[in-house]
């Protein structure tokens, strides 16, 4: 893709504050004010967050010890057509919902197959509950509930379709019951794309969509905030 055609960008990042949902036990968000205009003539915070909080990238070491870091992304590879599966009614009634083969057949049959090398973003309304932590992560005594992608969906992506990645406007791409990231793990093994948290999923069209992708870049990352821009044509 040497040329990106498009009419309006979408940016399909959360806001960082030190409100936002983070993951069980993961380290909260902080800034911390480092120097003021009145005593030092200029403004400057730092701050904290984990790797895998806000709207991010997870990258292949996370699951596999000698994989590449989000350091090991080619700049190429974090440029991506996407299309966008819509499973909002599938999951309105069932926050345990797993994104299943029919769920992507039924899109394909409206829209064609899925394009081979691009990331397929599913639209679950779970971004709707962002501003509320609790109900984002919706944890109980028997875990996380939130909805995410099965084991056969990502193998028939991967395998069928020769999908680039996945992401999710959930706290992750597999399932919060899910406890073994098939997901993560298949998609993560080819040192593809996943990512987690993202917003403005109901501003995509379900194809005609370019990603940009903005890692920092990390050393040995285990993944990274995001920066990610649709292009929409």
């Amino acid at each position: 893709m040497r040329n990106i055609q498009f009419d309006r960008i979408v940016d399909l990042s959360h806001l960082i504050t030190p409100d936002i949902p983070v993951w069980p036990n993961d380290p909260p968000v902080r800034f911390t004010p480092q120097a003021s205009l009145p005593a030092d003539g200029y403004y400057l915070r730092s701050f904290s967050l984990g790797e895998h909080s806000a709207t991010h990238m997870n990258a292949p070491n996370s699951f596999f010890a000698s994989a590449i870091g989000i350091d090991g992304y080619a700049p190429e590879a974090l440029v991506r057509p996407a299309v966008v599966i819509d499973v909002q009614t599938r999951v309105q009634d069932n926050p345990d919902y797993v994104i299943s083969l029919e769920d992507i057949e039924r899109w394909e049959v409206v829209h064609g197959p899925v394009q081979s090398g691009s990331v397929v973003l599913f639209h679950t309304g779970w971004q709707s509950r962002w501003s509320e932590p609790a109900r984002y992560i919706n944890a109980d005594d028997r875990g996380l509930h939130f909805p995410g992608v099965g084991a056969a969906a990502s193998d028939f992506l991967l395998e069928q379709r020769a999908i680039a990645g996945v992401g999710i406007d959930t706290h992750g791409v597999d399932p919060g019951q899910e406890t073994s990231f098939a997901c993560n793990k298949r998609v993560l093994g080819r040192e593809g794309i996943i990512l987690e948290c993202l917003a403005n999923l109901d501003r995509l069209p379900p194809t005609g969509i370019t990603l940009v992708i903005g890692v920092l870049r990390l050393q040995a990352g285990s993944g990274s905030p995001v920066s990610v821009l649709a292009f929409v044509g």
